[in-house]
């Protein structure tokens, strides 16, 4: 029985045929913390002073815009089924044609992802059309720092070349409508593509098969160059006298190579007579292991090379200059300085570790037309300089705009700060001014990964967040998020059954901040009843242990918690702060573990809850009360409450999903209500989609105010349009 007939025999179904409405215009834009997340690669039109694109593993590409020196996004139009086209694993641009940009997309090689595509645009981004490759690409798997893997033809525009991640090497002649596998090169999972425009022969590095191939038949086939270590290679560049340059980075050969696996490493140049030379600016050795893949030259001052090391982590990792041809190199971090000023999390981070320049720095460009502009990234962001030739290197973290990092939870609190963020890797946030980044509500220590965050609707001063690295797996706040103490030790597993560190899953507080209930990810739930200070195991949990579960604070009564029992179709009760767990709600649908629900409360009244679930939305508006289906939603995947419409009765519902709209089967996107869900508007566009989102909440101090939090994007907020 599918599931929208199961809630109709239940008498849960949705009321007779009904439709949506287009409403309100919404303005969209991110909310500032500062990067996050890996910036593998760069990409400068060689013709067009200006244009330069940047690609990320998990949270689309971006176009700079160099006179607000800020960075525009250009995948926000995706939808959810095309979520995955947010790993982006290379770029290219049309060497003869400024305006067309093109991007191999895909997240992971796995049966259960989307098949990669290659998105075209003609006009530097704005819009695109999407060519189905039919295969799987990894832009957030092993050895996606190197490339760039797509390449177009500069003596014929309309070629393609795209090398995969597991097919091998793919050929287009219609600039990317269609794809065909070159036969003659030999190994599965390439590492980067370069075409030579003067001697047209065509280069292309292997994971694999460690090595660089070369072909001088046009890739009918392909020969490995012998005088090169058998080591992946990262990076390679054609400079202004011919000369080939090479980064190369090795490890265990079953493994690619950046991010990860880098032991050893070198660079190498062939001579524009064709002899090859070791011009390794270090050798990795000596307890050091490290490679080599950021590589540039300036297209205007023969001999100028920079190479960055990579997953150097004893001394830290280094970018070299040499003005002779890689004759001699000098360090250039002797002589930089980087302003973190800008954004606080990054000034904490700066403090604690000596490397000063970054990690995973997998790529290092020079501006074609510029060669005193530079740019690099690292897993946390990029660096940007106008005075690489100086003296003294200034070095700014340019990221305004480009929000990469990976939000796990969103609050909007109901005094205090405007919205708390736990993130992945960089902990989170809480914004007192959502006109600037967070100042004083960082979430300490700075570099952890972050679960979950939770308030208490009556006493917003106290909240609580689970944090993967933290001793005790999480923290508690007394005033807003300002200062944080740890929590007590607990029960808890600290590792998965595989030997990982487990995920410590979700928290939640109670309305005036009495008591936490801990559910670490696929385990029993937790209750403390002393901020954390002391935890026991909370009784009449679900035994389910193959799904997240995520406890629900009543917002109105202290000490009344609930669960969805997804396997047993029922809402556990606790009214004793979370110590015991008692069937409320029974006679919901049973979803099976691969279905995902989510359960929110309102605040104002006992037990006001809505149930999104895989084929309805369902709201329960208080005790003893019956499930109200509502009409006209189709798909409900995130559901959100915040401030009522002015002269309003209910809270405005707020839901990212389908809904019918003119009679449709339902059109996918952000929605909201003004009665209580009896009708409902479309708020956004199908330019901003945003691919899939890991959370939502609104505002509940501010009518019409949402957050999103899509997989990769940073923190999205709209508003509607004045």
């Amino acid at each position: 029985m599918r599931r929208r007939d199961l809630l109709l025999a239940t008498g849960l179904g949705a009321l007779p045929a009904w439709a949506a409405e287009a409403g309100p215009a919404y303005d969209w834009r991110s909310l500032s913390y500062g990067a996050g997340g890996f910036i593998p690669g760069f990409v400068f039109h060689p013709r067009e002073k200006g244009l330069l694109y940047a690609r990320t593993d998990i949270g689309g590409a971006y176009r700079f815009d160099p006179a607000a020196r800020r960075w525009l996004p250009l995948l926000d139009h995706l939808a959810k089924a095309d979520a995955d086209l947010m790993g982006v694993l290379s770029l290219a641009v049309d060497p003869s044609d400024a305006n067309r940009v093109y991007a191999a997309c895909g997240l992971y090689t796995g049966q259960w992802a989307r098949n990669a595509a290659l998105l075209a645009s003609n006009d530097r981004g704005a819009t695109w059309q999407t060519c189905e490759l039919g295969i799987k690409l990894a832009g957030n798997g092993g050895g996606r720092g190197t490339g760039e893997r797509l390449q177009v033809d500069p003596n014929r525009p309309e070629r393609l070349l795209l090398g995969t991640t597991q097919d091998g090497l793919l050929q287009s002649t219609d600039r990317g409508q269609h794809f065909s596998r070159l036969s003659g090169f030999p190994a599965k999972h390439v590492s980067l593509v370069l075409f030579d425009a003067k001697s047209k022969a065509i280069y292309a590095g292997s994971h694999d098969q460690p090595g660089l191939f070369v072909s001088n038949d046009d890739g009918a086939s392909f020969k490995r160059v012998a005088e090169l270590p058998a080591q992946v290679p990262q990076r390679a560049v054609i400079g202004p006298d011919s000369s080939l340059y090479v980064s190369l980075a090795g490890g265990d050969a079953s493994q690619p190579v950046n991010p990860g696996n880098a032991r050893t490493g070198s660079v190498w140049r062939r001579t524009p007579d064709g002899r090859w030379r070791n011009i390794t600016p270090v050798k990795p050795g000596g307890g050091q292991t490290f490679g080599y893949s950021g590589l540039d030259v300036d297209a205007k001052r023969p001999g100028r090379i920079v190479v960055s090391t990579i997953e150097r982590w004893g001394d830290g990792d280094e970018i070299y200059v040499s003005d002779d041809f890689g004759a001699s190199w000098s360090p250039l971090s002797p002589r930089s300085s980087f302003d973190a000023s800008t954004h606080p999390w990054l000034q904490i981070f700066q403090a604690k570790t000596p490397h000063k320049q970054g990690h995973w720095l997998a790529d290092f460009k020079i501006d074609p037309h510029d060669g005193e502009h530079a740019v690099y990234g690292t897993g946390y962001g990029l660096w940007m300089t106008s005075n690489l030739g100086g003296s003294r290197v200034n070095w700014a973290f340019t990221v305004d705009n480009l929000e990469e990092t990976s939000v796990t939870g969103l609050e909007s609190p109901s005094g205090g700060a405007s919205l708390l963020a736990s993130m992945g890797d960089v902990s989170g946030a809480a914004w007192d001014d959502l006109a600037q980044g967070p100042k004083n509500g960082l979430f300490l220590p700075s570099g952890e990964t972050n679960r979950s965050v939770a308030f208490a609707e009556l006493n917003p001063a106290i909240v609580a967040r689970t944090s993967d690295a933290a001793a005790n797996g999480g923290y508690w706040s007394n005033d807003g998020g300002a200062s944080w103490r740890a929590f007590g030790p607990s029960s808890r597993n600290t590792k998965t059954p595989e030997g990982w560190t487990a995920p410590m899953g979700q928290v939640a507080v109670s309305a005036k901040g009495g008591f936490f209930v801990w559910a670490p990810e696929k385990q029993a739930a937790l209750f403390s009843r002393d901020h954390g200070k002391t935890w026991a195991q909370s009784q009449g949990w679900p035994a389910d242990r193959d799904v997240t579960l995520t406890p629900v604070a009543d917002r109105s009564v202290e000490g009344v918690f609930y669960v969805y029992d997804r396997g047993a179709g029922r809402i556990l009760v606790s009214m004793d702060g979370g110590a015991s767990f008692q069937p409320g709600v029974t006679g919901l649908p049973k979803l099976e573990t691969w279905r995902s629900a989510q359960l929110i409360c309102a605040p104002g009244k006992l037990r006001d809850l809505w149930l999104a679930l895989p084929d309805g939305l369902l709201h329960l508006p208080g005790v003893d009360s019956k499930p109200q289906g509502m009409r006209g939603v189709v798909e409900p995947w995130r559901v959100a409450v915040g401030k009522a419409a002015e002269g309003a009765a209910y809270h405005a519902i707020y839901v990212w999903g389908r809904v019918q709209m003119n009679g449709d089967d339902g059109t996918e996107g952000l929605f909201r209500s003004v009665d209580a869900g009896a009708t409902w508007q479309r708020i956004n566009d199908d330019r901003h989609r945003f691919g899939r989102l890991n959370a939502l909440t609104a505002d509940p101090l501010e009518f019409g105010v949402v957050y999103l939090a899509p997989e990769g994007r940073g923190v999205i907020i709209g508003k509607p349009r004045a």
